[in-house]
């Protein structure tokens, strides 16, 4: 069967199972491999995407279920040259360590900046509940969120300007 899905703005037609869920198809047929698999259980948040804009465990939700939405991958957020605000205080920040979780965390941590730029850190906490990271390296992970709404707030200002 053909599932059309739009995936960072571009609407892809997939010849896949309409249980198939969403990880399978960015990682094997769209070959957007930011969204890891992890533990193919949504208890990891490795897999984490955005749907409408809100965190989603790409390795539980099956494709039928996503027609008619729009789906955001952490390729889509910015690129090496001119990196996302949630991308560059990652980096800033050295908030990676393995790197494994850092796709998913980026995009719960981006989910919630996109509501609230100026989060306290139990907000953070609370947004990251499904992403687990076994590096240790949360206290950066959590500075980096703070610092990358930071930026996005000094951003905002510049494209109302703009607009």
């Amino acid at each position: 069967m053909t599932v059309k899905l739009k995936v960072n703005g571009t609407v892809h037609e997939v010849d896949a199972d309409p249980a198939t869920p969403l990880l399978y198809v960015l990682r094997e047929d769209l070959e957007l491999n930011a969204a890891k698999y992890g533990c193919g259980l949504g208890q990891c948040g490795s897999c984490m995407v955005l749907v409408d804009g809100e965190a989603t465990l790409s390795c539980v939700v099956p494709i039928l279920a996503l027609a008619e939405r729009e789906i955001t991958t952490l390729e889509s957020l910015g690129t090496q040259d001119d990196p996302a605000p949630i991308q560059s205080a990652f980096i800033e920040l050295q908030a990676a360590q393995c790197g494994y979780c850092i796709p998913g965390m980026m995009m719960s941590a981006q989910a919630l900046l996109q509501r609230n730029a100026a989060p306290s850190d139990q907000e953070i906490r609370d947004a990251l509940r499904t992403n687990l990271c076994r590096c240790g390296t949360h206290m950066r992970i959590l500075a980096a969120i703070r610092r990358a709404g930071e930026m996005m707030s000094a951003q905002a200002p510049a494209n109302r300007r703009a607009g």
